[in-house]
């Protein structure tokens, strides 16, 4: 049964599926851009400390005491699947006016590769029942987490949600966030990994993955700070939200004298999306903004990785 959930209930719900990896003693250029798991000591002084990321003076450090294995906590591995029978790989022809492109899963694989993750992009998209099992059930051998998605119009979603109940433990949420759609949760197969699924559209599946997936990841990866940075801005036009959902505007950014945010036309566009520098975000007993208020925003780039 479909369930209604706030921004951060939700979230919560889906951390606690999203336990840190078993700690591994890693070759020294293998541990490159993991987790560090515990406290690395030269004698009696700390040299480095647990659960940073793992870059090149880390590695330079390490060898530099004698160390060619590091113990890190790994990449999760992150499995992307597709979903509809109305969806054509790029490159293809469309059949029809009711097919489209599937881009969510190369967005979905190259953003979870961006929070840390090793991507695994599934490259058969499952038009049934039949072909979505197997195909999951395949990829469960290798998979730490799984996200799915499927068509811009949702058609998909009782297909997805129809074969993972069978596969185990699953639950159905509508978000309150604007914009968004239904998400599936929980724990399938013998091992009981993690899924989620994600709305069709674009848009809705970038925002998804940005406020759902990567704190997911982040916290499989033991980092110390799973969370986007966030700061003030100075709105330089006015904005609406729906009140009742948290909305995460679409705006540049710049930072003459102080830190202005600029909501982006065509909020609906990805061309919007692929320029946004950061999200605006609208709490959900807030109607809008005038210009000139001052605002919390996302920061989207990998500025805490």
């Amino acid at each position: 049964m479909e369930q209604q959930l706030g921004v951060d209930e939700f979230l919560a719900l889906l951390l606690r599926l999203a336990a840190p990896l078993a700690a591994l003693d890693m070759p020294l250029l293998d541990a490159h851009g993991a987790t560090l798991a515990e406290d690395i000591y030269a004698g009696e002084r700390l040299v480095l400390k647990g659960g940073t990321r793992i870059r090149s003076t880390q590695i330079g450090l390490a060898a530099s005491i004698g160390l060619n294995h590091l113990p890190t906590l790994p990449h999760p591995r992150v499995v992307v699947i597709s979903a509809g029978d109305d969806l054509v790989e790029p490159g293809q022809r469309l059949a029809d006016l009711d097919d489209e492109f599937e881009s969510n899963s190369w967005m979905l694989t190259t953003s979870v590769r961006e929070a840390g993750a090793t991507g695994f992009r599934v490259h058969t998209i499952a038009e049934n029942h039949q072909q979505l099992k197997e195909i999951i059930e395949d990829q469960l051998v290798r998979a730490d987490l799984l996200v799915i998605s499927g068509e811009s119009h949702d058609e998909s979603f009782d297909l997805i949600t129809s074969v993972l109940r069978e596969l185990g433990d699953v639950h159905s949420v509508r978000p309150k966030m604007s914009e968004s759609g239904l998400h599936n949760f929980g724990l399938i197969g013998p091992d009981r990994t993690p899924v989620i699924t994600l709305p069709g559209d674009p848009i809705v599946t970038a925002i998804a993955a940005e406020i759902f997936v990567r704190p997911m990841i982040r916290t499989m990866l033991g980092a110390a700070n799973i969370y986007r940075n966030e700061v003030k801005a100075k709105l330089t036009s006015a904005i609406v939200s729906p009140v009742g959902e948290r909305s995460f505007i679409r705006a540049t950014l710049s930072n003459e004298a102080g830190v202005s945010a600029t909501p982006l036309p065509d909020q609906n566009n990805l061309t919007s999306l692929s320029e946004a520098q950061a999200f605006i975000i609208v709490p959900e007993d807030v109607s809008g903004y005038k210009a000139g208020s001052l605002v919390d925003v996302m920061l989207l780039e990998r500025s805490n990785n």
